[in-house]
């Protein structure tokens, strides 16, 4: 048996902020000792060859399995591209693409991003990278991705197809870090009135924010009459973040939420009177039944203070704060150590039992089965769960998620099931994907502006036509033909912003999509009646 050191006290630390200690009892009755005899044993013992390494990770996860819902590990590959994604950047070639007919189509190059800068363009298909091919070989995104991402300075072989050039052209790329952005899009939805999304809350959200804010403000020519602030689908991220963003429409010292735990001393974040947005315009905050955690505190926190107006459907109810604890290997367990609470004081955080995840899951599935996201009627709050807000005393609720100023039902018939089967079979993304690679430079022409485009361009009928002859080849058809009739509107209304992202950006696709999309619309009633 190897030898092992056992000691008598063990210090572990964590990075969140100030770094924290708590010592663990290595005494001969402690769990600690038993959980580690059990582990040698095994790994020496057992009759098959075991990994240690995964039956340690077994071991976490199965201790937090029987937790919260939120507590969770993550290997050292998983904790990397998580962190990615809410650390502002990663460390590749700089494209957005998308695959069609198993070829990597490059939607567009990312701005002053290494591939723009050797020339690679919008509509080109890259087949191969580094004299292996990626095209046509049924290679999965992920495995794509891999080959493409690589440490900064390092050079990767493209080798790239474009419409009209015979020959296959061959580029030579310098892989540099790529900013991810955590707003999906901001404009001017109406005269003076700004549009802000956030898709998640990261560590560059609030730099995004206030560049966003200086665009629309510049736009407006300092007259900025109203913000609508797009939650809906942001599933949260930094708390740091989320209170940033809050700050700037508090008053000096107003609470923005406050975190407490078992063993974790009461935090408050408080505003610090620094907010451009502190003092006038209207504010709409939309939110869905996908709106969760660090965007339920901005919700909470500008509802509570009576800031803001929230549009929408009941979110999530995330109200659980989790704490980082990394291991050597580059590994992490997310464990829950506090609950945070809204200004008045309401904990959002929606019920569950301890190792009940599967329950927990389905939350929203049994919103969907009870009539709530079609009907406020079906929602009831138990009393004891009343609050209220800070300066006009209106009635808030705690005890799951957080429950709009105005509601806004689900629309069944706006996307109808014909509509989200060409989504879902990739049918609708596709015939965007080769309309755009065919007519790219003929759209560029004719819509040299985005406002050109947004007036003039319409969806052709051969375009239906086609999605729906694809549909019959993958046996897929409307129930009659009004669901066809019905299908159709959001068919083109959609399809027409993605051509419009495809040749601009998500600022524009949601721009077009967001005059069909209700919860906006109900925003703009609110702060901008005609």
């Amino acid at each position: 048996m190897k030898k092992t050191i056992l000691t008598a006290l063990v210090l572990l630390s964590f990075a969140t902020g100030a770094r924290s200690q708590f010592r663990v009892n290595m005494g001969n009755d402690s769990p600690i000792r038993k959980l580690q005899i059990a582990e040698m044993a095994i790994t020496n013992l057992y009759v098959d060859t075991l990994s240690e390494e995964k039956l340690v990770e077994d071991a976490i996860r199965g201790m937090l399995e029987k937790l919260d819902p939120h507590s969770a590990y993550s290997t050292a590959k998983e904790t990397k591209s998580m962190n990615e994604s809410l650390q502002g950047s990663f460390e590749g070639i700089g494209v957005q693409f998308n695959m069609i007919e198993d070829t990597l189509l490059v939607i567009q190059p990312v701005v002053n991003g290494p591939s723009e800068k050797v020339g690679i363009m919008a509509g080109d298909r890259i087949v191969t990278v580094n004299d292996s091919s990626i095209a046509g070989v049924k290679m999965s995104k992920e495995e794509i991705m891999k080959r493409l991402r690589g440490k900064k300075g390092t050079m990767v072989k493209l080798g790239i197809v474009r419409r009209g050039i015979a020959d296959q052209l061959t580029f030579m790329v310098k892989r540099d870090k790529i900013p991810v952005h955590t707003l999906d899009a901001y404009y001017m939805i109406r005269p003076n009135i700004g549009y802000i999304r956030i898709g998640s809350f990261g560590a560059t959200t609030y730099q995004e924010f206030i560049e966003a804010l200086d665009t629309l403000e510049h736009q407006a020519q300092g007259q900025l009459a109203g913000l609508i602030l797009d939650l809906q689908d942001n599933g949260g991220g930094y708390l740091q973040a989320a209170a940033q963003i809050a700050n700037e429409f508090l008053q000096p010292g107003d609470i923005i939420v406050y975190t407490e735990g078992r063993a974790t001393p009461r935090q408050d974040f408080r505003a610090q009177g620094s907010g451009r947005l502190r003092n006038g315009i209207p504010v709409a905050v939309l939110v869905n039944e996908y709106s969760a955690s660090a965007a339920e505190i901005v919700t909470g926190a500008l509802q509570d203070q009576d800031r803001g107006q929230v549009v929408g459907r009941r979110t999530f109810g995330k109200g659980l704060v989790q704490r980082p604890i990394e291991f050597a290997d580059g590994s992490m367990m997310r464990l829950t150590v506090a609950h945070y609470y809204t200004p008045s004081g309401r904990c959002i955080q929606k019920p569950y039992v301890k190792g009940e995840k599967r329950e927990y899951e389905e939350d929203i599935e049994k919103r969907f089965k009870h009539g709530e996201l079609y009907s406020v009627d079906s929602i009831h709050f138990d009393d004891s769960l009343r609050y209220e807000t800070i300066r006009l005393h209106r009635t808030v609720y705690g005890g799951g998620g957080i429950m709009p100023d105005f509601f806004v039902p689900l629309d069944t018939m706006q996307y109808t099931k014909f509509h989200r089967q060409l989504s879902a079979k990739s049918i609708l993304i596709n015939s965007n994907l080769r309309y755009v690679d065919k007519h790219r430079k003929s759209l560029q022409k004719q819509y040299p502006t985005f406002e050109a485009f947004q007036k003039g361009f319409e969806v052709p009928q051969s375009v239906i036509d086609e999605m729906v002859s694809e549909a019959e080849k993958q046996n897929l058809k409307p129930k009659d033909d009004e669901e066809l009739r019905q299908s159709i509107p959001m068919l083109k209304a959609q399809f027409k912003a993605l051509v419009a992202r495809d040749l601009w950006d998500m600022s524009e696709y949601f721009a077009i999509i967001n005059e069909q999309n209700h919860i906006v619309q109900r925003a703009l009633q609110i702060i901008a009646p005609q």
